[in-house]
């Protein structure tokens, strides 16, 4: 489990494709220095296993289809910045909201608004989230833990703070650029209950 509080901003030096998954190299001197195979590391809010550690502040994972069909990770290349996080550890602070890396689907930037210190950004759903997204609920985009400060029919806003900006990669945003998406998990458990009841 992660919070969406972003620890820092990695750089992908390699992504190899295969046929239908891919091989992802991403140097983030953080959180690989206490890092070991196995371990969970969110990438641009996507749950990715270690698989390799070479012990050069890099680590290598594995996306398989399920993760490429639903995520922006696939369009990635060398030198794109990566949000990062660790799993979160028991005990640990727990600053943002539940987030499982599990993403939801890709989102569009539509638009973004300078304000005196923050700015506000407008991304377009995919279709069937929006029942998931309330007016200062949280939400994932690309692995940052944020509230919706407003809500359409297809589409969301939210307000990115001076410390969002400047230390992850939701501050160089332009409109048409994709996130990933990750919905409250507590709003898709209460669906399903309620579901299941009827």
């Amino acid at each position: 489990m992660f919070t969406g509080i972003v620890e820092e901003v990695g750089e992908v030096l390699e992504l190899v494709r295969g046929e239908r998954d891919a091989r992802l190299v991403v140097r983030g001197p953080l959180v690989t220095a206490d890092a070991r195979p196995g371990d969970s590391i969110a990438v641009s809010g996507v749950c990715l296993t270690v698989t390799a550690l070479p012990g050069d502040g890099t680590f290598g994972a594995d996306l398989m289809p399920e993760t490429l069909d639903r995520s922006a990770l696939g369009d990635l290349h060398p030198g794109a910045g990566v949000n990062l996080e660790r799993a979160l550890p028991v005990g640990g602070r727990f600053g943002g909201h539940i987030v499982q890396g599990h993403v939801d689907g890709v989102g569009t930037v539509l638009s973004r608004t300078p304000g005196e210190r923050w700015d506000v950004v407008e991304i377009g759903l995919p279709p069937g989230l929006v029942r998931y997204v309330a007016q200062k609920g949280s939400i994932t985009v690309s692995g940052v833990s944020l509230t919706v400060s407003a809500v359409g029919a297809d589409r969301f806003a939210v307000s990115l703070i001076p410390t969002t900006l400047a230390h992850t990669t939701l501050g160089a945003l332009d409109p048409g650029a994709q996130v990933n998406l990750e919905v409250d998990v507590l709003a898709k458990y209460t669906e399903q209950l309620l579901t299941v009841a009827r």
